[in-house]
């Protein structure tokens, strides 16, 4: 899988590259600054007659721009670079590039380099192109006048902007983006991506994303303090399960799904046919006596057994003492779609979860269920993954969604290590967390599958995954890929804004065929 990397974690291996691999910190930037200008030349070639504006800051990134500018202008009719610090401000590497490019273009005859000034950005005329060099992954807190000023007027000309390592104004780590932040067409990163490009408001402001060698030993993406993946098809086709010539429909997973109430029996059934579409060979739904008639007549190859039932339509607690063979036979057990959450019902789910000892996927209702029964899966005895939203992770936890959002990474990170548990915490992007730290980070799906039902179509994969022999965090990290390919599918067929989660559902067979043969 692609490393993914804060911050912190990228200066690390920045200092680790020039201090213990030998490697000067002006060759990275050499580096960089040929990487953007390659992308450049990709996408906007010819550049012949093209009057690139170079914008640059004070610290490491300018340092990029200033490389930029020169390489870019054997390709272009006029650059401009506008330096946006006092020359006084510029230090290290920086500085170093900047004094090579004036020097070069006293030679070079195409590159002016002039200092900011609001009226002296109004002058500039028949810009073609952006380069944004301000700010970088150094960027925390408000963006000053002049800086903001400049930000404002480069989004305000309809012309493309190339961001070097991330739009400027941006958190690197986070995603959050302070106001105004560029709003780039392309984000030219380095080494590694960095989680503020996938996370928040630096998801949309990033436009199209390319990462570029620079000379960072691969060594250090393989290093145990850096937890951060991003998985992609490839990841999914090499770890999803080889089905055996002598396979048969117990050796390829079973999955028991408790789930249904009155006026819910969808989510049971999405749940249930999704669980099967993974893959596996036998499906169990038990579901309330009340609405057993409505899911026997409308699944044909789920197995539908009635539970005892509450006088509002959900499983009693009586049922617990009929799950027993049920529970020994399956593989894995799904709770909770459509579940409901009457007391008895909450009661059942709890002698579950403090007596089986197998692997348990909780979703929608079971999850609002654990969250009044506050902590009860800390006594858990089954392996557990959870499929919560924000709003239902928010439950869980006891703080606000908008607090999540804001470092949803390490937030999951911490309550799955905590918690001893598989966590995925769904939303964009949709992260799986392990007890280890790990967190795979999901590459596919679209607004469109913001959709009732779709965390049901989810848990079935979960569930249908897992109980085909995975690991559980591959299974996790896998199913949501799955159903985000799916997404895509449906998205590209039918349209992002009328999918339903049936729609998803349709295509999970496509998605998986699609993977398994390496089809973008």
């Amino acid at each position: 899988m692609k490393r993914l990397v804060t911050v912190d974690e990228m200066r690390w291996c920045d200092e680790m590259t020039i201090r213990n691999a030998g490697v000067p910190g002006l060759l990275l930037m050499e580096h960089a600054g040929a990487g953007v200008v390659n992308i450049i030349r990709r996408y906007y070639s010819p550049l012949g007659s093209k009057h690139v504006v170079v914008c640059c800051g004070k610290g490491n990134n300018g340092g990029d721009g200033f490389v930029v500018a020169r390489l870019l202008s054997q390709y272009c009719r006029c650059i401009t670079v506008l330096v946006l610090p006092k020359n006084t401000e510029l230090k290290g590497d920086a500085l170093s590039n900047y004094r090579i490019l004036r020097s070069y273009a006293r030679v070079a005859k195409n590159i002016t380099i002039t200092q900011y000034s609001r009226k002296g950005i109004e002058r500039l005329q028949e810009v073609d192109l952006f380069v944004d060099a301000i700010f970088g992954t150094g960027f925390s807190g408000e963006v000053q006048q002049q800086y903001a000023d400049v930000i404002r007027w480069m989004n305000s000309v309809a012309r493309p902007i190339v961001a070097v390592d991330i739009p400027s104004g941006v958190n690197g780590t986070t995603g959050c983006a302070a106001e105004p932040a560029i709003r780039a067409t392309h984000t030219v990163t380095f080494g590694f991506i960095k989680t503020g490009l996938l996370c928040n408001a630096g998801r949309e402001l990033s436009g199209t994303i390319h990462c570029i060698d620079i000379g960072i030993p691969s060594s250090l993406a393989q290093h145990a303090s850096l937890k951060y993946s991003l998985i992609e098809q490839s990841d999914v086709r090499n770890l999803l399960p080889q089905r055996s010539q002598f396979a048969h429909k117990y050796s390829v997973g079973k999955v028991l799904v408790i789930a249904g109430s009155r006026g819910l029996t969808g989510a049971a059934a999405m749940c249930s046919l999704t669980a099967f579409r993974s893959g596996v060979g036998a499906v169990v739904l038990v579901t309330p006596d009340v609405v057993y008639p409505i899911l026997a007549k409308k699944l044909t190859e789920v197995m539908v057994h009635p539970l005892p039932s509450t006088d509002a339509g959900t499983i009693d607690v009586q049922a617990m003492s009929l799950l027993e063979e049920k529970l020994q036979w399956a593989d894995v057990v799904i709770v909770g779609p459509g579940l409901g959450q009457h007391q008895n019902t909450q009661q059942c789910m709890l002698t579950l979860l403090t007596s089986y000892k197998g692997k348990i996927v909780i979703d929608a209702d079971g999850l609002n269920m654990l969250a009044r029964a506050r902590f009860q899966w800390l006594n858990a005895k089954a392996q557990l993954i959870l499929t919560p939203h924000v709003g239902e992770f928010s439950r869980l936890l006891g703080l606000n969604s908008s607090v999540i959002e804001k470092n949803r990474m390490l937030v999951a990170q911490q309550f799955a290590q905590e918690n001893n548990l598989i966590l995925i915490l769904k939303g964009v992007p949709t992260v799986t967390a392990s007890p280890t730290g790990e967190v795979v980070v999901n590459s596919s799906g679209n607004p469109g599958m913001a959709t009732a039902g779709a965390g049901d179509i989810l848990a079935g994969l979960v569930g249908g995954l897992w109980a085909q022999g995975m690991l559980a965090t591959e299974a996790a990290a896998c199913a949501v890929y799955i159903h985000g390919v799916a997404g895509d599918i449906a998205a590209k067929n039918l349209g992002a804004r009328s999918m339903l989660a049936t729609d998803i559902l349709r295509y999970i067979p496509k998605a998986i065929t699609l993977i398994e043969r390496g089809i973008e």
